[in-house]
């Protein structure tokens, strides 16, 4: 399998317009408030922090936030925004960093973010240092969505992602199905110009993430469909779950 790069997305350019691209694909309203909530004021640690999307309207309602992220692009964007100056953030790998072991009621890992890491045993690690992270009763919050094998024909697809007026992007996907993993590259049209975007997810379904929540002394309390918690089902193409610290973990 090609040598998997975690840095790679953030270094390909994408920092430069991703808040751009994206200021309207994701519920940000739904997912600060409910993030604001679940920290019930305590400090929030977020993995994958990059550009700040979740972390500067959080860091404005009060919560202490601090970040992990592999991106050092997407962290100086973070940086030029107000509140990401002075923002706690280590350019790490989440599977390893240290940001205050017990430290945090919160840890958060959005938009599919577990997905970046190459394989099972960094997502493991990543479940496994995120509970470390917590103190007693705190939660693990991750967002993410369901692998659709489905939508493939011999392993390839294409899709539309971004349609908007002046900016509209398609998404080329291979898909991997005995390593669970895609390599998406996304091309992006906008002034006359195409700029491409590589990304790989290694996959999991959510009954895989409960039970690397499981190994690591956390134990499933919710699971939405979204942010504004509408309830999970069948048809549900994304999932927004919470872990819980049960116990002391060594």
């Amino acid at each position: 399998m090609a040598e998997f790069d975690p840095t790679q997305y953030g270094s390909s350019g994408i920092a430069d317009e991703y808040d751009a691209l994206y200021e309207h694909e994701w519920d940000t309203d739904d997912a600060v408030a409910r993030i604001a909530a679940l920290a019930d004021g305590g400090a929030v640690l977020e993995l994958g922090i990059g550009t700040g999307r979740l972390a500067i309207p959080l860091v404005a309602l009060g919560v202490e936030v601090h970040g992990v992220d592999a991106s050092p692009e997407m962290v100086a964007k973070l940086r030029t925004k107000p509140g990401g100056d002075s923002m706690p953030v280590q350019i790490a790998d989440f599977a390893s960093a240290d940001a205050g072991h017990g430290a945090f009621s919160l840890v958060v890992l959005a938009v599919n973010t577990i997905f970046a890491l190459p394989d099972q045993q960094a997502q493991v690690a990543c479940f496994a240092n995120a509970a470390r992270h917590l103190r007693p009763g705190g939660a693990f919050v991750v967002e993410a969505w369901i692998p659709d094998v489905g939508a493939f024909r011999h392993n390839r697809m294409v899709r539309p992602r971004i349609m908007k007026e002046a900016i509209t992007s398609i998404e080329t996907v291979r898909l991997d199905p005995v390593n669970q993993m895609m390599f998406t590259t996304q091309a992006v049209f906008s002034d006359g110009s195409v700029r491409l975007y590589p990304a790989n997810h290694r996959y999991a379904w959510p009954a895989e993430l409960d039970l690397m929540a499981q190994m690591a002394g956390l134990e499933r309390e919710v699971r939405w469909a979204n942010w504004a918690r509408a309830p999970f089902d069948g048809e549900s193409r994304t999932h927004v779950t919470v872990y819980r610290l049960q116990h002391a973990h060594h």
